[in-house]
């Protein structure tokens, strides 16, 4: 408001013709003035500028038109889908083209790290795709490149030998101890490069996560606006990483976004429109702004219309990690409701191993009991099982299905986060949401949201997945026995 008073108070000044010294009117005094006021406001001005002619607010205007997104995956050894499926890129590939794109900067959120296989103990074969990627990272900073990694503060028993070698390559660690601030870990899993390109899924730094566990990402190229926006969530790890650290309330201005389910961030995603929003977990991590994980995942669930197909490890409406487990049904409820008041059709895929929680099994066959002929309610459960050859069964925590993903007819959700309550009230997670409700033309390849639905109904109809009700099939290899 000051801005347009003054300006209007020149513009009255002039049209009354200002007097100088000889009374002379003094048309370059009020021109260079006008010229200093424009300088001063033009990125204000810019801002205020309707959509589409500006660089501002996150619009296209402010990535440009290259922002390009590819869902990547981890398809473990020994599983093949037929020549029927369309293949996507490996997350391997993913995180070696963000390592060889790297010119400035890289940083790193991340569970745990377990890149070589001295964990095993073996001489596993299939660990030298992570051993290779824990080599270019360890040669970036001899490169003057600037790597910060931000972990969970590893138990007394984890393997810390990655992170120890990290930091003699001039890596910059700090382990964040969210035991301790939250009750839960730092579970989220994701990549920034230069503030320009950046991997989410459900891969952690382990050697598995590429060959031996089934993982499902997105990796985003050419995107400084979308990098930059989950940038501010990484920098909250890092501002939590320091000894005795304390999490603000509130939180600082610069951690504060202006996108999340009320406003994404509309852009033009491999030349389609999207609109698209990070969200993070818990609440007490979120700054001003931003959509917590929890009310990002039940937003998507309740503007379902036609249909919700959910992969994911493990679903729980409990939480899973406190003593004793608690009734927690906030997302069951969602799905149930969605079933019986939308007539929307849902369909979740678990995985199935021998870590499953056995309490998961229970809930599970409740909420498939839903469907019914007369109601006609659509409610699907099925056990996703990879196969395990005698030699990958004393491959420790692997040969999973680890996916963390929903679909719905106008939306994706990736996420880093299982589904049960320890998850999105204590553990810190991220995920990004992609709506785009029209179709890709002309591209060959369909949007995100169309490639994860291919991709959720390759494994859906596969020989890997069994029904709920079909215990003769899964119940032999999910859960402990």
């Amino acid at each position: 408001m000051r801005s347009h008073s003054t300006y209007k108070q020149l513009q009255v000044g002039a049209r009354r013709g200002s007097i100088g010294i000889n009374g002379i009117p003094q048309l370059w005094n009020v021109g260079l003035a006008l010229l200093l006021l424009l300088l001063l406001f033009l990125p204000l001005l810019l801002w205020l500028l309707p959509d589409g002619s500006r660089g501002g607010r996150g619009e296209a205007g402010a990535c440009g038109a290259s922002c390009s997104i590819v869902l990547v995956e981890s398809i473990p050894e020994g599983m093949s889908f037929g020549s029927g499926s369309i293949p996507t890129p490996s997350t391997f590939s993913a995180w070696m083209q963000l390592l060889l794109s790297v010119r400035h900067s890289i940083d790193i959120a991340s569970f745990y790290w377990t890149m070589t296989n001295t964990d095993t103990g073996t001489a596993e074969a299939s660990a030298a795709q992570g051993e290779r990627i824990l080599q270019e990272l360890l040669r970036l900073p001899q490169r003057g490149i600037n790597v910060r990694v931000a972990v969970n503060r590893p138990s007394a028993s984890a393997p810390i030998g990655d992170l120890v070698e990290l930091e003699r390559s001039g890596a910059a660690v700090r382990t964040v101890d969210l035991p301790r601030l939250t009750g839960g870990v730092l579970h989220t899993k994701f990549w920034l490069v230069d503030g320009t390109h950046l991997y989410l899924g459900s891969a952690n730094m382990d050697w598995r996560s590429l060959t031996q566990v089934k993982e499902l990402g997105a990796a985003v190229y050419n995107c400084t606006c979308m990098a930059q926006d989950l940038g501010k969530i990484f920098e909250a790890y890092w501002a939590l990483g320091v000894p005795g650290a304390t999490i603000p309330v509130p939180w600082p201005a610069n951690y504060s976004t202006a996108f999340n389910a009320e406003t994404p961030l509309e852009l033009q995603l491999n030349g389609t429109a999207a609109a698209v929003y990070f969200s993070s977990s818990p609440p007490a991590l979120c700054a001003d702004g931003r959509t917590t994980d929890l009310s990002a995942l039940l937003s998507v669930i309740d503007a379902a219309e036609a249909f919700v197909d959910v992969a994911v490890m493990s679903f729980l409406p409990t939480t899973e990690f406190s003593h004793p487990q608690r009734f927690w049904p906030v997302i069951d409820n969602a799905l149930r409701r969605a079933v019986v008041e939308r007539r929307v059709r849902v369909r979740l895929l678990l995985g199935c191993w021998r870590h499953s929680q056995t309490t998961m099994f229970p809930f599970l066959k409740s909420l498939a009991a839903v469907a019914d002929n007369r109601t006609h309610y659509s409610v699907a459960v099925r056990l996703f099982m990879v196969p395990t050859s005698a030699a990958q069964a004393r491959i420790p925590y692997a040969r999973v299905n680890h996916n963390k993903y929903m679909v719905t007819e106008t939306t994706a959700y990736i996420g880093t986060s299982n589904w049960s309550g320890d998850y999105f009230t204590q553990t810190a997670g991220s995920a990004l949401v992609v709506n785009q409700t029209v179709n890709a033309t002309g591209t060959g390849t369909g949007t995100v949201r169309e490639q994860l639905e291919a991709v959720f109904e390759r494994d859906w109809s596969s020989q890997y997945s069994a029904d709920i009700g079909e215990p003769e099939r899964w119940q032999s290899r999910c859960g402990s026995r």
